[in-house]
């Protein structure tokens, strides 16, 4: 999210953030946003209106696309609906290896190691019904070393997701 903000105010991404939606009061994200300058909203997927207060918020700001950052829930079918091909999401990973439900965080990044891969990175996606199946937009790699920890993997591939992100989103946007 940090990533996405940095480049729209630098121009690197030529459009405004214009909300950042939290599931709750008072997360970091929130916090972090609004230190950036960044309009904040809450809306929680407890909510038994969510895929209506979701869409409420993203139409009051004018929001034509969605950027998915540590979101850890399906979108409602509503708002993928709403917003077709304009709903990104970063993977740590190369999809289509390593990805579905539970594939996350740590895991993906395990299961990277486990696996005995020799290169990992990041995808950027767009966001289905389905975890992590919607078509890539951007990939980047960087190796896997056979010291590897979890830990030292995941930095570099957080790294790439932090290029990539932005990169993606400026794919998508020339898009017609």
């Amino acid at each position: 999210m940090v990533a996405i903000i940095k480049a729209s105010q630098s121009g690197m991404i030529p459009a405004p953030v214009a909300v950042v939606i939290a599931p709750r009061e008072n997360t970091p994200a929130a916090e972090v946003a609004q230190e950036l300058g960044i309009n904040t909203e809450v809306c929680s997927p407890k909510e038994d209106n969510y895929a209506d207060s979701l869409l409420q918020v993203l139409k009051s700001n004018q929001v034509t696309l969605i950027c998915l950052a540590g979101y850890m829930t399906l979108l409602p079918l509503e708002v993928l609906n709403a917003y077709p091909n304009r709903v990104l999401n970063v993977h740590p990973a190369l999809l289509p290896k390593f990805g579905g439900k539970g594939m996350y965080g740590h895991f993906v990044h395990e299961a990277v190691l486990a696996a005995k891969e020799t290169v990992s990175g990041c995808s950027v996606h767009y966001v289905t019904e389905h975890y992590d199946e919607g078509a890539v937009i951007h990939q980047r790699s960087c190796p896997v070393f056979p010291d590897d920890t979890t830990e030292r993997l995941a930095g570099r591939v957080l790294e790439q997701e932090h290029i990539a992100y932005p990169e993606a989103i400026n794919i998508v946007l020339r898009q017609p």
